[in-house]
């Protein structure tokens, strides 16, 4: 039999096997084996073997004597929020990622910071998804009419690279790192391959030319990142564009940055003008309630933002063997644990309920805090009891039902008195006026939910 002369290459880990298979057996991606040239796999071995004997040894001078860069030097863009979880902008020379769903408004934002930034340096705005046509019918109805700002379209991340090399420009937008290919290259765009040396190639270009860059980057189905790990690694700044892509508040956070923080959240709404920001998100979340049995007032944190946000349940005797569980921003796993302990710890009994819970305006709460709001909220739809409007709860539950201290009380407490309730249900540890303290489940049911 002739010897095979390729191998299937998994796009996800780099796991190689000799035939395809749909699913990968090292990190179980489905689908993402593609064909590639033994002769190229064993080209980049000889490669390493090679820079061996080639190398000079390093040149290197005292930490004492290097020179820092600036970091006052950034571009402003134009929103406040958005500058502050880059870190106060962004920095000339970075590369920073942008991912998000498709449709959720990545090219938009973009569009809206290039429209602010040409309006003082210059800017060029690289497509390889979308003809002329559609980029200028965006500009317009986004109000980017400067001439400073530039458009080009191509798929070559040799010219892209070398564009940027020139150093004629501020910023550069590539959209979208999964649509380049490098000419050395014979794999097809999107690759582990292309991939990681297209975004390679660009990142020199920026850090020799003190160009900025925004790359885009696609997504897989479960929301995370696609291609290779390392591409998160190479640049400086990685952010996450989340929310609804039909309605609802969407959020821009940084999972990685270099030059800030972590921890800081932009919260934007979609218009026909294009993305805003919302200045007060509570305000806005709490601007429709109806204070029924179920609905309880949590008090948040999106990254070091206090959040006012209305959690809702629904509790309904099921009509089947098997009772129903269906959250809506809000973890399902987590959900199902509290329901035991509420069962457990408590004379509750939800073994035969249907459950529903939903966190209005679209957001995905992640905050352990959030625990004793989702068990009020269960308890009074189950009991038909509602709440005063005048509280917010904040806790973390534990699993023999007490009640645990939650991450920056302070800042929760604040944003209930700017919006006018009058107490706020929470740990114990919790020393201020403001706070009704309460140290276990069933202690709190029965004095606030008539359990």
């Amino acid at each position: 039999m002739a010897k095979s002369h390729s191998q299937f290459i998994c796009q996800q880990c780099g796991a190689a096997y000799q035939k395809w298979t749909g699913r990968c057996a090292k990190c179980g991606a489905w689908n993402s084996l593609v064909e590639e040239s033994i002769e190229n796999i064993a080209s980049e071995k000889n490669a390493v073997s090679r820079g061996q004997t080639s190398g000079k040894t390093l040149k290197f001078t005292s930490i004492t004597k290097l020179e820092s860069s600036d970091q006052r030097d950034r571009l402003q863009t134009g929103f406040p929020d958005l500058d502050e979880v880059l870190g106060g902008g962004i920095l000339m020379g970075s590369v920073s990622l942008l991912s998000g769903q498709p449709g959720i408004g990545k090219s938009t934002i973009l569009m809206q910071i290039c429209a602010h930034i040409s309006e003082t340096k210059d800017v060029l705005y690289v497509s390889g998804e979308e003809s002329a046509g559609q980029v200028k019918l965006r500009a317009v109805r986004l109000g980017a009419n400067s001439d400073r700002l530039k458009f080009a379209s191509s798929n070559s991340a040799n010219d892209i690279a070398k564009t940027i090399e020139g150093g004629e420009f501020d910023l550069v937008i590539v959209d979208s790192i999964q649509t380049l290919a490098l000419a050395e290259i014979s794999s097809a765009p999107g690759g582990i391959s292309q991939v990681t040396n297209c975004g390679n190639l660009i990142i020199r270009a920026a850090k020799s030319s003190g160009t900025a860059v925004i790359i885009v980057g696609h997504v897989t189905k479960d929301g995370t990142l696609a291609g290779p790990k390392v591409l998160e690694h190479l640049v400086d700044v990685v952010l996450n564009f989340e929310g609804d892509r039909y309605g609802g508040f969407k959020v821009v956070r940084a999972v990685k940055n270099r030059f800030g923080s972590t921890s800081e959240a932009a919260i934007f709404e979609m218009r026909q003008s294009g993305l805003a920001e919302v200045k007060n998100p509570s305000a806005a979340l709490l601007s429709e309630r109806q204070n029924t049995d179920g609905s309880i007032i949590l008090a948040t944190l999106d990254g070091t933002r206090p959040i006012l946000v209305e959690i809702q349940a629904l509790v309904s005797p099921t009509s089947f063997g098997y009772p129903k569980r269906t959250s809506s921003g809000f973890d399902l796993n987590r959900l199902g644990l509290l329901i035991a302990v509420l069962e457990r710890r408590t004379k509750l009994k939800l073994g035969d309920k249907d459950i529903f819970v939903n966190v209005v305006g679209g957001l995905k709460i992640q905050d352990a805090a959030a625990d004793l709001a989702i068990c009020l909220a269960l308890a009074s739809a189950a009991a038909g009891r509602k709440l005063s409007e005048d509280f917010v709860v904040f806790g973390e539950v534990g699993l023999g039902g007490e009640i645990r201290s939650a991450f920056r009380p302070d800042q929760r407490i604040s944003e209930a008195k700017k919006l006018g309730f009058a107490h706020a249900i929470a740990p114990a540890t919790i020393k201020d006026p403001f706070v009704i303290p309460v140290k276990d489940l069933r202690t709190t049911l029965i004095d606030y939910v008539n359990e």
